[in-house]
Formats: structure tokens, sequence, C-alpha cells
């Protein structure tokens, strides 16, 4: 057998070098498309479920949050096992799907499974699902520096200019900012003067809801135009929560400003970033389930390219490999 095949090879040289030649190009092209990464992904195929309630112990968060959704996500088709996590406020649970199953299909049928085990939650306990990504997927850092910006700063520019546009490029599937300080208003109450205005926490909690809202109306016509009536109302600023009204005794307006110190400070921290021993801000870029990780860090270094003319003066993109500290 053997020796008929060279035989045969030799007679048809010209058609054997063709073939040859073929399948070298063939090979150079599926060379390309091969995805590139530094590690096998090796991950199950699995989907996260998480749900916060803050303020609430492990043992709370398990019976009340984690114990409903488990159940809830248990029986569904071709799951392997379903996994729990209970923490201080917090509550994550992994749904692990046999190999080949569809991420998408998988994803479906979960959420719907979570949207019916909701009313059996906390009220003002929402989950949500995880990135399409796999415990792998984290696949680009960077951290953002100046020299004349604080954390503050450095992570307001990070959540509201830098993290939307990178999260639109192509294959990546979510951007996990870390560091820095999240700014947030903050209505540090005086107990001795609610007692003295006669006002409960509960009144200011809706106070301040009720007024940071814009209301749309219909519209007024005069003259043949018609005029679009509009409520605006949404905070802008430490002084307008300071000049919302509360209540009122003997006719007499109670402001927030007289029960409360308001100020514009940072949310509460359950770790940071360090580089060089430095506090800092960045992200980690999570990329799609089943991209290339080569392109995908290319096509989020072009768009970091992009994003650096637009940022403040002094600031600037650095990536880099952080580790967190949880």
């Amino acid at each position: 057998m053997l020796n008929r095949l060279i035989e045969l090879s030799l007679k048809n040289r010209a058609i054997i070098i063709i073939f040859s030649a073929l399948v070298i190009v063939w090979g150079g092209f599926t060379l390309r498309e091969t995805p590139i990464d530094a590690f096998p992904d090796l991950s199950e195929n699995q989907v996260l479920v998480y749900a916060d309630w803050m303020g609430r112990g492990p043992q709370e968060v398990e019976d009340q949050v984690t114990y409903p959704l488990e159940t809830a996500l248990r029986g569904l088709p071709k799951v392997k096992d379903v996994r729990s996590a209970s923490s201080f406020g917090f509550s994550m649970v992994t749904v692990i799907f046999e190999d080949g199953v569809n991420p998408y299909f998988a994803r479906q049928v979960v959420n719907e499974k979570v949207q019916q085990a909701i009313p059996q939650l906390p009220r003002g306990v929402q989950p949500s699902l995880g990135p399409v990504s796999t415990p792998m997927g984290q696949v680009f850092m960077y951290t953002i520096e100046s020299d004349r910006h604080n954390l503050a700063e450095l992570r307001t520019i990070e959540d509201f200019l830098i993290k939307p546009q990178l999260s639109a490029v192509n294959g990546v599937a979510e951007v996990a900012s870390i560091g820095g300080y999240v700014l947030q208003y903050q209505v540090n109450l005086d107990p001795n003067l609610l007692k003295a205005y006669r006002v409960g926490v509960a009144q200011v909690y809706g106070a301040i809801s009720a007024n940071n809202a814009n209301v749309g109306a219909k519209v007024v016509e005069q003259n043949g135009q018609e005029y679009v009536i509009r409520g605006l109302g949404l905070v802008q600023s430490v002084q307008d929560i300071e000049n919302i009204v509360i209540t009122q005794n003997n006719n007499i307006p109670v402001y927030v400003k007289n029960v409360a110190r308001v100020t514009l400070g940072p949310d509460f921290r359950r770790g940071v970033l360090t580089k060089s021993g430095q506090e800092a801000a960045g992200a980690i870029v999570i990329q799609r389930m089943g991209e290339n990780t080569l392109d995908v860090i290319d096509q989020v270094k072009q768009k970091i390219a992009e994003i650096q003319p637009t940022l403040p003066k002094g600031m600037k993109m650095c990536p880099t490999t952080i580790r967190p500290n949880w």
C-alpha cells in the first residue's frame, strides 16, 4: 500500500506539489484566525447571579436571599451543579451548565427563574446576572494617573467618560472600575435637631426622594404656539438638597439644612487598588466568552489611544499589571 502511494506521488508530481501548496496556504489562513491566549480557558460553562442586601449579616443573606435563589435555580435543563456563597450584604449563586450549552440560552433560562424568585426576596433586593464571561476573562488592566487630580476625580472620569467608551468595544463584556473614591451626596442627620423640629428620619428620606425628580406635564397653547410644561427638580448640588422642605411647623418650613449637614463625600469602600505602594484608580477589561483575546486587547488599545486626547489636562491612562487588595 505504501509502495503504491509513493509510486502514485512520483507519477503525479505536479498534482502533489499543487495540493501541498494549497495545504500550506490553507494552514497560513487558519493560523491567522486561530485565537491566541496566554492561558487556555478551561473554565466551566457558568452563569453568575448577584444580589445586594446592604447592612445584613451572612446568615440573614443566606436565609432570605441565597436560599430562595438557589432553590429556584435548581432543576434547570442541562445544569451540572448550583453553588452559592453568602457574605455581609452580598449573595452570589453560580449555576454551572454542561459543556456545549449555548451561553445565551443558559442566561435566558437563569434570568427567567430569577424573575420568578423576586417576589420571595426581601423588598428592595434586585438580583442581576454577571457578565457574559469566564473566570479567565480579565484580559486587560489599566490605571488612570495624574499629578493634579485626586482619587475621587480620577474615579469620576473613569466611571462617566472612559468606561462607557471601552464598554462599546467589540468583544468586551464589562469594564470593572476599581480603586479611587465614588462620590455621593451624604446627609448627616443630627438627632437633637430632629427632635427639636419634631421630624423623623423617614420624613427626611421621603422628602429628598420626592424632590429629586423632573416632572413632565402637558402643554399650554398661546397665540397658536404650544409651550411644554416641565418641573425641574433633579438635584444638581449640595445646596439643592439643603433647601428641600421636609415639613412645616406653625406655617414655618423646615429645611434639610435645619436638621442635617449635607456634604459631598466618598462612598463606603470594601477594597482598594494600589500601584507601587500608592493608591490608584483604574479598571479591568473583561472580554466576552469565546472571543479572541489578542483581537480584544488590540481593539482596547486603539480605543484608549482615541480616548487619551479627550481626558482632562494632566490625566493619562496607563496599561499595567495591577492587583486589587480586596
